[in-house]
């Protein structure tokens, strides 16, 4: 039995029929799951229905992770606390792996084997330089500054499907770059590009007189290391996302996030979240996608083991390869000295350090809320409620009931989100698919301690790519099916509108 098998215990969770007719068994094997009791889903049904009292606020609203939430913080470090509930002796190993997780890499070969490995092609040194206070990272502010906490995953179209997924979109990696644009790398090897950006802007007319304006981006690749990319090339920018409470979406049941979809808008309101499916590199079964821009990993380990190989260069037992995305048209590349050594499981961090890096950011901590029995704040919620926002932002969860990791165990959480993919239409677009998403879908993104974003990164650039400046903007994008939802905020009273964006920046 591999050391990734023997970590973590398998239980059949739910069944999802496709709309092909083809049926695939979703585990959430990763988890150390101990099975409802009908009386225990009842229970969880009622508190996680909607509420329509919007005078007060809700019993256990202030702490949005359950027993999990940490207090508030006024300082850069807000995202930086370990999990509410966590008991001394884990505390240990959070705070190892976040040692782990600041590491800045070095080349090989180097004096330090327990950190070289780096590259050869690589997007930052260590996962706190993206993740920055494992907060949000930003776009380039400008021609001179660089995209460390931003990347851009590249693709072409075909390949091989999953015989077990259906409607799964085959891509395969351009042949010259990889799947991943690494703008930096190490001595001897030319990085692989420059992304440049360049925005032009529209004036959007509010309801009151009010305006707003929001920037489109348009995307280039300069300075070229290892020829023409593919003519049928599709580019993704994407900016890191913020970390907290990540061990907590892990431990919604996979069931649950099922029951929400509706791929084929059966039910007329216009909302048709799809769940994306992947393969699990560890199990070799399709899984739920969980994490990522576009759900394409289905778990925190599998998310870290992706990021070390993708962003940072660094091997892991599911990414052996030492010279990571390196491609075969980059020989210096792949012919570059590598970190792998039989200490680590004949790769450059092993499953020990990956599981502490994986265990540190499933317990980042997620503050409590902020003013929720402010009248403007409660106004606000009503809005968003009675817009219909909550069709994909869910309020409300119960995760699993876990043996032995009582952290994430058994929780009330507040993440409003579905982790369900949705058509986000024309606007938002990267035109790049991935598994079952397409170049509209994006998965609803979390927004506990969206409020906190200028506090802890120091800006408050939104959506996949940082285009909106502010909460208003983002709203504004929402396209697709959020369509009808983004009008009802343009031709609002301006009152709702500033209770509305009170409300989210409480969150």
């Amino acid at each position: 039995m591999s050391k990734i098998t023997s970590i973590f215990p398998t239980i059949l969770v739910g069944i999802l029929t496709f709309p092909a007719g083809a049926v695939a068994e979703l585990t959430d094997l990763h988890l150390p799951v101990i099975p409802r009791t009908a009386a225990e889903a009842e229970r969880i049904s009622a508190v996680t229905q909607p509420t329509t009292d919007f005078t007060k606020a809700e019993q256990f609203e202030n702490n949005p992770a359950g027993a999990a939430t940490v207090r508030v913080s006024d300082t850069r470090n807000a995202f930086s606390q370990p999990s509410g509930n966590i008991s001394f002796e884990k505390e240990l190993d959070f705070k190892v792996g976040n040692g782990l997780f600041k590491k800045l890499w070095v080349s090989s070969p180097s004096s330090t084997l327990a950190s070289d490995g780096l590259g050869p092609l690589f997007n930052a040194r260590s996962c706190q330089r993206c993740h920055l206070k494992d907060g949000r990272g930003h776009p380039p502010a400008g021609p001179d500054d660089n995209a460390t906490s931003m990347l851009v995953r590249v693709s072409i179209p075909g390949g091989a499907s999953p015989e077990d997924i259906a409607d799964y979109i085959a891509t395969q990696p351009d042949p010259n770059y990889g799947g991943q644009i690494q703008d930096f790398s190490v001595a001897g090897v030319d990085a692989e590009a420059k992304l440049q950006i360049t925005y032009t802007e529209e004036v959007i007319a509010l309801s009151g007189g009010e305006t707003a304006s929001l920037r489109h981006p348009a995307y280039d690749l300069i300075n070229l290391g290892y020829g023409p990319l593919h003519p049928d090339v599709m580019l993704s920018p994407r900016v890191a996302p913020q970390m907290i409470g990540l061990g907590l979406l892990d431990a919604i049941p996979a069931a649950d996030i099922l029951a929400m979809a509706d791929p084929d808008d059966a039910d007329g309101d216009g909302i048709s979240g799809k769940a994306q499916i992947v393969m699990s590199s560890a199990y070799s079964v399709p899984m739920l996608g969980r994490f990522g821009l576009k759900a394409g990993k289905p778990s925190v380990w599998e998310q870290s083991a992706g990021a070390f190989s993708g962003d940072i260069g660094i091997s892991t037992t599911l990414h052996p390869a030492g010279y990571g995305d390196c491609t075969e048209a980059q020989t210096k590349c792949r012919t570059a000295p590598n970190g792998n050594t039989a200490a680590h499981d004949d790769a450059e961090i092993g499953d020990v350090g990956l599981e502490l890096v994986s265990f540190y950011s499933s317990n980042l901590g997620v503050p409590a809320r902020r003013d929720i029995d402010d009248p403007q704040v409660l106004r606000g919620k009503q809005v968003f409620y009675e817009t219909g926002c909550i069709s994909c932002h869910t309020p409300k969860h119960v995760t699993h009931r876990l043996d032995g990791q009582p952290e994430q165990s058994f929780q009330l959480i507040w993440p409003y989100t579905d982790l369900l993919l949705h058509d986000m239409g024309p606007g938002l677009a990267d035109n790049r698919p991935e598994a079952r998403a397409n170049g509209q879908e994006w998965r609803t993104p979390p927004l506990w301690g969206v409020g906190l974003t200028e506090t802890v990164s120091g800006h408050t650039l939104f959506l996949h790519d940082g285009r909106a400046r502010n909460l208003l903007e983002a709203v504004l994008w929402h396209g697709g099916e959020a369509k009808p939802h983004k009008q009802t905020v343009i031709d609002m009273p301006p009152p709702d509108r500033d209770a509305l964006i009170r409300f989210l920046e409480s969150l």
